[in-house]
């Protein structure tokens, strides 16, 4: 069963039964297809009009605005934050030039969902978050370091790593989005690989594990000359 597509703030909603098996993904008039999410009871989807969608959970109508952005003034909900109940979570957090162009890259671009604006900027990336505000001088917490993004794209310490199921898939649709990638993929034999830049020059691995699931490894690195 399901509903006409979303209008406004209302989202399209198609639930199914537990009969059987629930299949991967489900076709939306004018929206191409959606992945759902099997559950005890069936599996649900959340469509809402920036055309993201949330399985099996149905934020306040109006919490959420254009672009997948939480609207000024709504609460915010604990789940959407790094805030741990017990434990930690791992985040992710860069300098950037301009909140507003790095937010779009890591939303229009990379799929995430902006939780917070600015101040610092979160957003949502698949299972983790990144946090973003500019650079500045010391604080009383940090008293002798300076934030700033990389000046030096060729050299680099650390990057974020992207572990994804199809590879060509992202390749092909990120670079349609404008993402700029060093490399098309690469056969590592252990997995497949590629690096791609966000807006201020960090260098970010996009790879997909192959052999190592049949206990292959990649080739130890080249030494030094």
């Amino acid at each position: 069963r399901g509903r006409a597509p979303a209008r406004g703030n209302l989202p399209a909603e198609v639930s199914l039964p537990a009969r059987g098996n629930v299949p991967a993904e489900v076709s939306l008039p004018g929206r191409g297809t959606a992945p759902l999410v099997p559950g005890r009871h069936g599996a649900t989807l959340v469509v809402w009009p920036n055309g993201r969608h949330v399985a099996g959970r149905r934020p306040p109508a109006d919490a959420i605005g254009a672009h997948g952005r939480q609207q000024k003034g709504s609460a915010m909900q604990r789940a959407d934050l790094p805030a741990p109940e017990t434990g930690m979570y791992l985040t992710h957090f860069l300098t950037v030039r301009d909140v507003a162009r790095s937010r779009s890259f890591y939303t229009d671009v990379l799929g995430g969902t902006v939780v917070l604006e600015e101040n610092p900027c979160i957003v949502k990336l698949a299972n983790g978050w990144i946090i973003m505000n500019p650079g500045g001088g010391p604080t009383p917490d940090k008293p002798d370091v300076t934030l700033r993004p990389p000046d030096d794209p060729h050299t680099v310490s650390s990057f974020l790593n992207l572990r994804v199921a199809d590879i060509e898939r992202c390749y092909r649709e990120w670079g349609a989005k404008g993402a700029q990638f060093l490399t098309p993929p690469i056969d590592r034999k252990a997995e497949l690989r590629c690096y791609v830049r966000d807006p201020d020059g960090y260098l970010i691995e996009v790879g997909q594990a192959t052999g190592l699931l049949n206990g292959i490894l990649a080739d130890p690195p080249a030494e030094e000359t």
